[in-house]
């Protein structure tokens, strides 16, 4: 049985709760809830740019109030992904959806399982386990404002995309301590994950200094 790549659970306190972000296989990312006192799940997809919970399918608000999701959604952001097993709840046996895309088994294809992402995990986690992405904008940015080829790219007045994923290749390859960067379809997909784990604030001040400095 393969893992799917979620972040930790998390326990709620507005309901009896747990909570879990996750890849879902087609793209993006999806909240699960499960509750602890009855056979009770309720799933959403994360719109990619506000990330913002859409409910997927059917989800009864007198078990899973608005509060609990913000919640939910408060507690997971910023926790980093990697490859884990489904959780069983031990009050009940959790009943297997075929049409669940959230629940759907991903192969380790992306990123995640990939040193340079571990390296971004490694170096920027708080002590909750969080992603500190304040301090990742900020070593991001130290290392934009002394590179050439950085220069050259805003000079050249290449797309913020291209900057950015350029940043983000050298920086990855530097934590993991490895010669090689990443190719442009792994930087995307690094990129990809990054953006799910904060999709308002992941690259947001990196993206404003680069924009800062393409206007002088």
């Amino acid at each position: 049985m393969m893992n799917i790549i979620r972040t930790p659970a998390v326990e709620l306190s507005s309901i009896p709760a747990i909570a879990y972000k996750q890849k879902i296989g087609s793209g993006g990312s999806g909240l699960r809830i499960l509750r602890l006192d009855r056979d009770a799940v309720a799933v959403f997809t994360l719109n990619k740019r506000t990330a913002a919970p859409v409910a997927f399918g059917q989800v009864d608000a007198s078990l899973f109030p608005a509060a609990a999701v913000d919640e939910a959604m408060e507690l997971t952001d910023g926790l980093p992904y990697s490859a884990r097993g489904k959780i069983k709840v031990s009050v009940f046996e959790e009943k297997q959806d075929e049409q669940d895309v959230t629940e759907e088994e991903t192969e380790a294809v992306d990123m995640v399982d990939s040193e340079e992402y571990a390296a971004i995990v490694a170096r920027y986690s708080d002590e909750t386990g969080k992603i500190n992405y304040k301090l990742l904008n900020k070593d991001f940015i130290q290392f934009a404002a002394k590179s050439k080829v950085v220069a050259d790219l805003i000079a050249a007045q290449a797309d913020e995309e291209v900057i950015v994923a350029h940043i983000v290749k050298n920086r990855a390859a530097y934590l993991a301590g490895k010669k090689d960067s990443l190719s442009d379809q792994e930087t995307a997909a690094l990129l990809e994950t990054l953006d799910e784990i904060a999709p308002r604030s992941a690259l947001k001040e990196l993206k404003s200094h680069i924009r800062r400095m393409s206007v002088r």
